[in-house]
């Protein structure tokens, strides 16, 4: 195929993507108001707790086998590559543009997370249907949803553990400096101020969850070890449990995404069940119909929530423009160009096997925007919330243009 036939079918998706992201912007203009912040909120949890379990797991069941699953053993590894390659270019980039402290969880957030969840199950099976696509033929109605919904899986798991943690660890150092500062205004000011800010100052400014570098390393050695605390042995597995539960988020890890994804795989994998629920003639094919049924709606919904979410943007804030098209830089050109070195070694290497619709999958990864999950752990940490509005305006509108070259490229790669 040539490269404007290639340029085409991977323009068409990203066309619709565009679409409906600007009819999601917008009905949450204030003068429509259908898709307001309460509307957004309710119909996120939707999404969230209903439509994506659905779609993952009906995608999974389905297309899942103990044959596929061996092919696909590389994108869990491709993603924990996109992750830490997107941080340590992101770590450079504070290092290089000097970001304040209080935007630097923002920064690597968006630069070590893309979304690979909600945009690969628009975009893949959108060019699978376009006839021009390189992929025809039965591998891409086959695996397509396949490679999607594993993609979406595997990557709500690490932004829920690596990112989270990246994110959470940099704002608490940073709340810890603003503290610290705030703690010393106060002491210059009198020794009477000391005496109060001693006692009640640090416990009525830091949240119970904040913790110092050194408390948390503390958490995690034994007391028993230095035989001051006697502590029964159960007593002290469950008290590390807890910690460890605490620290990782074990609630965001386990989403009931991911926990579609589990439930798939149970019924993909198993042979008797799978027969008795996937299938035309299966006994039990009204509960996969259904489950897939609702599960079609995830995608526009998806997509609705996302142009919505970017109204923010359009308020503006005092973020650095240098830092705007240095994070646009890490997502969009030297990711994507590493991640063709990647795959195109692990191809070379026989890591990867033949499949050029997994090879696409796998650099389309490194080519993303970042992950929409940055912005509600922003929020969550109440750290550069309208910031990554704008980060999250800006990156979207460049992706239109950005995703149609690399999916025009990716492609050419490939076939």
């Amino acid at each position: 195929m040539g490269f404007l036939s290639l340029f085409v079918a991977a323009l068409v998706p990203n066309l619709k993507v565009i679409l409906v992201t600007g009819v999601g912007l917008f009905i949450a203009l204030e003068r429509i108001d259908l898709l307001g912040a309460d509307a957004r909120r309710y119909l996120n949890a939707i999404v969230f707790y209903v439509y994506n379990p659905a779609l993952v797991s009906s995608n999974l069941a389905k297309s899942i086998t103990v044959n596929s699953l061996v092919t696909m053993w590389f994108m869990p590894v491709n993603i924990l590559l996109t992750f830490v390659s997107g941080s340590a270019l992101g770590w450079v980039l504070i290092k290089i543009t000097r970001t304040p402290q209080h935007l630097q969880a923002l920064v690597l957030g968006c630069c070590s997370a893309g979304n690979l969840g909600n945009l690969i199950l628009i975009i893949i099976p959108a060019i699978c249907d376009e006839k021009n696509n390189p992929f025809e033929g039965s591998e891409c109605s086959t695996y397509g949803d396949a490679y999607a919904a594993l993609s979406m899986a595997i990557g709500s798991i690490g932004i829920w553990s690596y990112v989270y943690n990246i994110m959470r660890i940099s704002a608490n150092k940073c709340k810890r400096e603003i503290n610290k500062c705030d703690s010393t205004i106060s002491i210059r000011t009198s020794r009477e101020s000391l005496e109060i800010l001693s006692e009640g100052f640090t416990e009525a400014l830091l949240p119970s969850s904040t913790t110092t570098c050194s408390d948390e390393v503390e958490e995690l050695i034994p007391a028993l070890s230095e035989g001051k605390l006697k502590v029964p042995f159960l007593s002290k597995i469950k008290q590390q449990a807890e910690i460890f539960m605490e620290k990782v988020n074990l609630k965001k890890v386990f989403a009931p995404s991911t926990i579609g994804v589990i439930v798939g795989f149970f019924i993909g994998l198993i042979s008797p069940i799978r027969k008795l629920i996937i299938g035309d003639s299966a006994p039990l094919s009204v509960i996969e119909s259904s489950t897939y049924f609702v599960g079609q709606a995830a995608v526009p919904s998806m997509t609705l929530i996302m142009g919505a979410n970017l109204l923010k943007g359009l308020k503006g804030s005092d973020i650095s423009m240098v830092v705007i098209l240095g994070i646009m830089a890490v997502r969009y050109i030297i990711l994507p160009v590493l991640g063709v070195v990647v795959v195109k070694a692990a191809h070379h290497f026989g890591l990867v096997g033949s499949s050029a619709l997994f090879r696409f999958v796998l650099m389309l990864q490194y080519a993303l925007p970042p992950a929409m999950n940055a912005s509600t752990m922003s929020q969550l940490f109440e750290f550069g919330e309208s910031e990554c509005s704008v980060v999250m305006l800006w990156s979207y509108g460049v992706a239109a243009i950005s995703l149609t070259l690399w999916c025009s490229f990716f492609m050419w790669v490939v076939s």
